[in-house]
């Protein structure tokens, strides 16, 4: 199941590593037989024998344990040698930080966005995996919820992305005669109808402020699908919009009101995946980690008969996708033929072969059209995998640049910044880093 997001580096750090990549990419293109290419010289068969060969693969905290079993059996069938390196947190600033100096590792666990694969330097450093043999095989809507930079793609999906939406209790429903809302509009009113009834609407993890965006990104959806994102990459639109802004005032407006948790400020990921498990909160708008966490603490028959899951947006029920680090794996050019054939190669064994046993392993969903989703997994994990076939991009996907809008909601939710302010300070970060990777408009 996916992991948390790791939250949002600094803007000096971010603008420093963008800064950094793009000098680093300029002044050496790389080396070997995948530098410079519009596509990979082949793709082996999955099992051919690879004896000798030693790949590094770098991963998260949040996602080192991902690859291990799926690492293991490859070393069985071919005879490579798989290591996994764990990447310190920030990890996205560390990678970013090693490959700017020319450290660069076979394989890396990677958020398969448009800005990050833009930080990485996707251009110059990441080989192209168009026509890969397991390409195809792929759901539709997994790789076109990201993994691609101007028609090119760069990251393999190994699980389905992420999710934004409402998780709920299914008894305090029940229990209130509440049903499903099809809009933002709608969840309001359910809210306030739950709350003259004594029940906590909504648990926000506002200690741990990385989730504070998404009761604001869910309402941009249809402006999403408007092309909101093209206008602000472009400068046309911006954070202090109608669009964005509005969502940032309603969010700070259900916060107000009391539509929240009383210990907003100090609540954490696991008091939220706890109070919506329990009943004692309704729902929270999140990502599909919550479910990862509330997976920890009840069997899969609990969750099934306790825990639903429901997309919304502004005006109807339009989910919001925002693929994670651990979602994706990108292949580096590391000046190595053979390794760089090898690290492709293990691609597809990882999303043919050995695909079955690995979503045993994780207890998710398939991606693959012929390997079946094993019964185990959560029917609301199977239910918020559905709604990707009608999902837009998050901002993470589909912005150029990921300013600290997260971090400027917390601050939002302790009281220091107001809503006005989120919009204005977020709208200036967004045209630093946009600015500092050249892009038109800035």
């Amino acid at each position: 199941m996916s992991r948390p997001i790791s939250r949002r580096t600094s803007l000096s750090l971010a603008i420093g590593g963008i800064a950094a990549l793009s000098l680093a990419a300029c002044s050496d293109p790389g080396e070997g037989s995948g530098a410079g290419q519009d596509a990979p010289a082949s793709w082996p068969a999955s099992t051919d024998k690879l004896d000798g060969v030693e790949l590094t693969l770098w991963a998260a905290q949040s996602s080192a344990a991902i690859p291990e079993k799926v690492a293991a059996a490859f070393e069985e069938a071919t005879g490579a040698t798989v290591s996994i390196v764990t990447i310190p947190d920030p990890y996205e600033q560390g990678v970013q930080t090693k490959v700017a100096t020319g450290d660069v590792p076979d394989l890396a666990m990677w958020q398969p966005t448009a800005s990050q694969l833009l930080a990485l330097g996707a251009k110059e450093r990441l080989q192209p995996l168009d026509g890969a043999p397991w390409e195809k095989a792929t759901q539709d809507s997994v790789l076109a919820a990201g993994g691609t930079l101007d028609g090119t793609r760069y990251a393999a999906f190994i699980s389905a992305p992420s999710i934004m939406g409402v998780w709920y209790n299914k008894q305090v429903f029940a229990t209130h005669g509440a049903s499903v809302p099809t809009s933002f509009e709608q969840l309001l009113t359910l809210a306030r109808d739950l709350k003259s009834k004594g029940v906590t609407p909504f648990y926000e993890m506002g200690g741990e402020w990385w989730a504070s965006q998404w009761a604001v990104q869910v309402q941009l959806a249809e402006a999403a699908k408007d092309g909101l994102w093209d206008r602000v990459n472009a400068n046309e639109d911006q954070f202090t919009g109608k669009d964005i802004q509005g969502a940032i005032d309603t969010y700070n407006s259900m916060i107000e009101e009391g539509l929240f948790n009383s210990d907003i400020k100090t609540g954490t990921f696991d008091q939220q995946a706890k109070a919506v498990l329990s009943g004692e909160a309704a729902m929270a708008i999140q990502v599909t980690s919550l479910l990862g966490n509330m997976a920890a603490q009840a069997d899969t028959a609990t969750l099934d008969s306790t825990i639903g899951f429901f997309p919304i947006s502004a005006s109807g029920t339009l989910a919001t996708s925002i693929p994670d680090q651990t979602n994706a794996v990108v292949a580096f050019k590391s000046g190595d033929a053979k390794r760089e054939e090898a690290a492709r190669q293990f691609l597809t064994y990882w999303l043919s072969e050995g695909y079955a046993d690995f979503i045993k392993d994780q207890n998710t969903v398939s991606i693959i059209k012929d390997v079946q989703t094993p019964d185990t997994v959560p029917a609301a994990l199977v239910e918020s995998n559905k709604a990707l076939d009608s999902s837009v991009g998050s901002m993470q996907s589909l912005a150029i640049a990921n300013p600290d809008l997260a971090k400027n909601l917390g601050d939002m939710i302790a009281g220091t910044k107001t809503a006005a302010q989120v919009g204005q300070e977020t709208q200036a970060q967004f045209a630093q880093l946009a600015k500092a990777m050249g892009a038109k408009g800035f």
